[in-house]
């Protein structure tokens, strides 16, 4: 999930002393594997920060409410906002639409993630941020907690990072995984424990996802971005298969979804991420066909509904890669290039959640599809 366009890139240090290497053994703790029989979830994250009415949101039409984000504070998860509580409040009001909704609060992201590796690091840090994480979902009434940690052992916006990250980020959502559970048998519930994850090798290498899913109820897999804001050539943001065109690798939301599955994620615990937005590419040379072509500015965030603006305004051919089953728009007038899905993208990617028997589908950012016509064919092709 992102919050900026722009990336700074900062010298990070490593910090690796009395760090906790050690391996994760206890099992009291793991969530039972269970097969989703047609239960297919849609999880649709809602930015705290956008300025967007939650109620009107649609609840009928969505399983999972992921509120991003709360921030790490001296050690413990806060929200930030003057604006959070309420909007809070309106997501668990939701729950009078559709009793079954889930809402959760998630931690982190591109901005909010600097301080996952010191605090996950020590055990003592650990546990104080485990029972915060608790803390705060029985003062807001959350029925779980989601981590976006951007990235274990990687750089990212700002982040400290360490080796030891590997076995310190099980051993974090362990912890938390115990504390929730000790206040769910006072509960009488489940709490859930969700994680968002990266696409792409890196983050497989730099985790343990076959033993850190055991604490996990289902993964959100953030199948976009494969092309972003510091690469300046065009390419696919969010293709479901790999592309005949791309010269230099690339990825896809079937390898993103194979690399976890190889890791040792059951099918059933994941989720494919879609984006409710695209991403626009300025001063493109022109050319007959814009794709993998260098541009002189990155792929900048675009929300759904401003590309549909800019479709009605004539200067855009739509262009479809049959290969990568993707859609984008070109502009020879404005030289723009926009990497996007389509509705037909969406069904696309629905018919393979339930092929693959996969989790469901998780999207980011609801206000970004302002007429839900994205949200309105994820939901029909998901029945």
């Amino acid at each position: 999930m992102k919050q900026l366009v722009y990336v700074v890139f900062v010298i990070l240090f490593f910090a690796c002393s009395n760090e906790t290497n050690k391996k994760v053994t206890s099992k009291k703790v793991v969530i039972t594997e269970k097969k989703n029989n047609g239960n297919y979830k849609i999880i649709g994250y809602a930015a705290g920060y956008e300025e967007y009415d939650f109620s009107k949101i649609d609840a009928k039409k969505l399983t999972h409410i992921n509120f991003a984000f709360a921030n790490i504070i001296e050690g413990k998860v806060a929200f930030e906002l003057d604006t959070d509580a309420a909007k809070i409040s309106t997501l668990v009001g939701l729950k009078k639409q559709n009793p079954d909704l889930k809402i959760l609060y998630s931690v982190g992201g591109w901005v909010w993630s600097d301080q996952f590796s010191t605090m996950a690091a020590y055990e003592e840090s650990r546990q104080l941020f485990a029972e915060s994480c608790v803390a705060l979902l029985k003062k807001h009434e959350f029925d779980g907690v989601d981590l976006d940690w951007e990235y274990p052992g990687q750089r990212a916006e700002d982040n400290v990072f360490r080796p030891a990250d590997k076995d310190n980020f099980t051993l974090l959502l362990k912890d938390i995984r115990e504390a929730l559970n000790v206040q769910g048998e006072k509960d009488d519930t489940h709490y859930l424990l969700t994680i968002a994850t990266g696409a792409n090798q890196a983050y497989i290498d730099n985790t343990d996802l076959g033993e850190a899913h055991r604490y996990l109820d289902f993964i959100n897999v953030m199948c976009y971005d494969f092309y972003q804001g510091w690469m300046y050539q065009t390419g696919h943001h969010a293709n479901l298969y790999p592309s005949d065109k791309e010269k230099y690798g690339g990825n896809s939301g079937v390898e993103a979804i194979e690399r976890h599955i190889v890791a040792g994620v059951p099918v059933n615990k994941l989720v494919l991420g879609i984006p409710f937005y695209g991403r626009q590419w300025e001063k493109v040379p022109p050319t007959d066909v814009p794709l993998y072509t260098s541009a002189n500015e990155g792929g900048y965030i675009i929300s759904y509904w401003q590309i549909l603006e800019k479709i009605k305004s004539g200067n855009y051919e739509k262009g479809y890669d049959e290969s990568a089953k993707a859609s984008f728009l070109w502009s020879a007038t404005d030289s723009i290039f926009i990497s996007y899905d389509t509705p037909k993208d969406v069904q696309l990617k629905a018919t393979y959640i339930k092929e693959k028997g996969l989790g469901g589908a998780m999207f980011w950012e609801y206000s970004l599809d302002k007429d839900q016509e994205l949200l309105n064919t994820l939901y029909k092709s998901m029945k």
